[in-house]
């Protein structure tokens, strides 16, 4: 069996931590510009070590987690969450915006099946059109 490794391209570790479905899919969220790596903003092929800051934005929904393991694969979700340990003030304000995201979702108005026209026109006026 192989040693574990030092340090990790932060595509593959997002990709391992279960972040990203596909390896490729995380290296386009680092391009763009949605991973910073202690403060700064990553590239594809930088390398993340054990204690390092990562800052991600995912369905734009903030990450803040200290890196605590570097995985040898992509295993199973709990495996996958002793990576990292996440910053529980990042976790409590995800978790009270996801909370107002459902609330706006059951204040919006509902028809059985396909929207009428009264029902359209409400959905426009609160999206601003």
């Amino acid at each position: 069996m192989q040693a574990p490794a030092e340090s990790l391209r932060i595509d593959r570790w997002l990709y391992f931590c279960r972040f990203f479905k596909t390896r490729s899919k995380a290296s386009a969220a680092v391009t763009g510009g949605h991973v910073r790596l202690n403060g700064e903003r990553a590239a594809p092929g930088n390398r993340v070590k054990v204690g390092d800051r990562i800052d991600l934005v995912r369905e734009r929904l903030d990450y803040t987690m200290t890196v605590t393991r570097i995985p040898a694969r992509r295993g199973p979700a709990p495996e996958a969450r002793e990576c990292f340990s996440e910053d529980a003030a990042t976790a409590a304000r995800r978790e009270a915006k996801t909370a107002a995201l459902r609330q706006d979702r059951l204040l919006m108005p509902t028809t059985a099946g396909r929207p009428d026209k009264r029902t359209r026109r409400k959905l426009r006026e609160r999206r601003g059109r």
